[in-house]
């Protein structure tokens, strides 16, 4: 797993959905919006609100697992990752 996309603001990236506790939340989009527990993804059906505890998902082609990043934002900058 990558610090620099860790720590780096994901609003306007693109995202895939690997893995998520709703099979329906495979999709991929533009990140629009991040909270504590959720990502707001952008697709071509509309906006989509995925859980981040249970998922697993890419940002510039580094597979991030939600659960890791169950955090604001602004404190997930601040996680140490292993």
């Amino acid at each position: 797993m990558s610090t620099h996309v860790i720590h780096a603001e994901w609003i306007g990236k693109h995202i895939r959905i690997i893995t998520a506790t709703n099979p329906t939340a495979k999709i991929e989009g533009i990140v629009v919006d991040e909270t504590r527990n959720t990502i707001v993804v952008e697709t071509t059906k509309g906006l989509k609100r995925v859980q981040k505890h249970g998922s697993v998902f890419e940002i510039n082609g580094e597979e991030i697992t939600g659960d890791d990043v169950l955090a604001t934002p602004e404190e997930r900058i601040k996680l140490k990752v292993d």
